[in-house]
């Protein structure tokens, strides 16, 4: 009781043998030989596809989020360890992927391309963390043979591709909720490999407060699936049980723990982040979410199609060969929903803690998407979703110890054998085509980062600090190394834009700016062009000069003392509470 259990009810599938060697002999436990097999091959594993998702993430442009996680990396690696003076996004970081930007650069130093290095380490570590839960079998270690391979290759062909364009965004570039599902896969490892001891649920409530200090969606996708699965399990087994009721709850004292783990971990991480703001480091934004009011929920449909993105499967205005690798990729969704059911139909019964957890997360994560105002963002806010799926698919579809060999299948009638071979034919031709289009993929052209040319007209013209909107700001900055550094200002406001910013780049003590950048290209990652405002509050520029798409417009005199005031009254840079700040409304306009 209280332990951890593997699901056991399912249908088995028969593969043929290799060869007679082992025919109808049960499956043996890895040596030694293969364990060493297995040292070596991940790492090799790692190596190959980090390659690929390198290059992969050079085909899907950079911009100023990534160039802001990498400035505050900057800050961190010269050791303002607290991020004093910075106001992040809704999401720090901190913790997380703020580290591994600040190692990266210690040695690649601060450029986009150092984003696309960890993007690619990112997602490699997501793909090898989500096969090595996948082949695990609990307490009992990991699967072998036929079960390891085909759990291998099930979570391989959901995560292999992300879809081009998107997908690639969504999954291998994008800094946010991809990176979460590191840490929290180690979590879901520990839980499904580790005997039930005392210390088990504190080292969670420890890992679940550190990412949750970076990433506060891990409310939705780890802490609350955690806590309402070990709910679920204490009630269902007390139910069942017999004797007095204390009895019965002591049995369920590790579920009981790790529930409690779970709320922990909330408590920890507010304190941390409480401690850190009274220390004088970074200050959050507040959350931008919102639940969408039930008659206008129709509105958020089309956010479907956005689940289908990350899945590689969404097939609206494709043509010719990515129309049938959309169409081939809805295999993989399709597994994923097959899993959720069978875990949703047996929850009360044989399916373990893990398979739960996973299965309440992604459910979660998706609701949460299309039931809120996250539905007019991109689909990396559900990206957690590919991993976690890909490994409950593989583990709910094979179960251990249900394959069988070529004598065992001999018994079978012959259509089940029909059915069987069918099977794997079909699942070795929807993987070749997974191949196929990943191949595809990486035979794209690589995408400059945004602002190239920009930030190279810039500094020819020795135009050294201006302002602009978000999109064209840090950009310029990390691509020019700092030479020309733009920060970014409001759309509709004009006002200093504090997201993922710090207010000092706006001090006209500190700062001489003189030049404001407006850009006429189409598309939420780009169109900045306030001009009104602009003359309303600066009055008209000395010079105008048209590049491309851009318009500089330069004034002999710092304009930052002209812009309109982003603090209340008697509030000074650098003195925001949170609350304050949340005051002000969104800032990142």
């Amino acid at each position: 009781m209280g332990g951890l259990r593997t699901d056991a009810e399912t249908q088995t599938i028969a593969i043929p043998a290799a060869g007679a060697a082992g025919t109808g002999e049960r499956e043996k436990r890895p040596g030694t030989g293969r364990r060493w097999g297995a040292f070596f091959a991940y790492p090799l594993a790692g190596v190959i596809l980090f390659v690929a998702y390198l290059r992969l993430s050079g085909t899907s442009q950079l911009n100023s989020d990534s160039a802001n996680i990498l400035l505050m990396a900057s800050d961190l690696l010269h050791g303002h360890l607290l991020l004093h003076g910075w106001y992040m996004s809704d999401v720090s970081f901190y913790p997380t992927e703020l580290p591994q930007y600040a190692l990266l650069e210690s040695f690649l130093g601060l450029n986009m391309q150092t984003a696309h290095v960890a993007a690619a380490m990112t997602y490699t570590l997501v793909f090898l963390l989500a096969v090595v839960l996948a082949r695990s079998t609990g307490r009992e270690g990991g699967s072998s043979g036929r079960v390891a391979w085909i759990r291998t290759f099930i979570v391989a062909g959901i995560m292999l591709a992300p879809q081009f364009g998107f997908g690639v965004f969504a999954l291998d570039l994008s800094v946010g909720h991809i990176g979460t599902s590191v840490p929290l896969l180690l979590v879901w490892l520990l839980l499904d490999k580790a005997p039930p001891r005392w210390y088990i649920p504190v080292l969670t409530a420890l890992m679940l407060a550190w990412v949750l200090m970076a990433d506060q969606i891990v409310y939705v996708v780890g802490i609350a699936p955690l806590a309402l699965t070990c709910a679920v399990r204490v009630i269902s087994g007390t139910r069942k049980d017999e004797g007095p009721w204390r009895a019965r709850i002591a049995a369920r004292w590790y579920e009981v723990s790790l529930g409690a783990a779970a709320l922990a971990a909330a408590g920890l991480a507010w304190a941390a982040n409480l401690l850190i703001r009274e220390s004088g480091g970074f200050i959050m934004n507040s959350l931008p979410f919102y639940f969408v009011h039930p008659g206008l929920l129709h509105n958020n449909a089309p956010a479907a199609w956005k689940v289908l993105q990350i899945f590689g499967a969404d097939y609206a205005g494709l043509g010719g060969f990515q129309l049938f690798l959309a169409f081939l990729h809805l295999a993989s969704v399709i597994l994923v929903i097959l899993a959720m059911l069978l875990v949703a139909r047996r929850f009360l019964r044989e399916v373990s803690l893990v398979n739960q957890v996973l299965a309440v997360a992604i459910a979660a994560n998706v609701a949460l998407f299309l039931l809120t105002n996250a539905a007019d963002l991109a689909a990396h806010e559900v990206a957690v979703i590919v991993p976690f799926g890909a490994a409950l698919a593989a583990r709910v579809l094979i179960p251990a110890g249900t394959v069988k060999t070529t004598k065992t299948m001999r018994t079978n009638g012959p259509g089940a054998r029909r059915l069987q071979l069918a099977a794997v034919v079909a699942g070795g031709a929807v993987l070749a085509g997974y191949t196929a289009g990943f191949g595809y993929d990486l035979a794209q052209p690589n995408v400059p980062p945004a602002n190239v040319s920009l930030a190279s007209w810039l500094e020819q013209h020795h135009l050294t600090y201006g302002l602009s909107g978000y999109w064209t700001s840090s950009s310029v900055t990390v691509e020019s190394g700092q030479k020309v550094k733009v920060r970014a200002l409001m759309q509709y406001t004009l006002q200093p834009d504090l997201w993922m910013a710090r207010p000092d780049w706006y001090s006209p003590k500190l700062h001489y700016a003189n030049f404001i950048v407006l850009d006429s290209q189409p598309g939420g990652f780009s169109r900045w062009e306030p001009t009104w405002l602009v003359r309303k509050y600066l009055g008209r520029p000395r010079h105008t000069y048209h590049v491309g798409p851009y318009a500089i417009m330069v004034w002999h005199r710092n304009l930052l003392a002209d812009l309109p005031a982003r603090y209340p009254a008697g509030i000074a840079p650098g003195q925001f509470s949170a609350e304050q700040l949340g005051s002000l409304g969104p800032v990142h306009a």
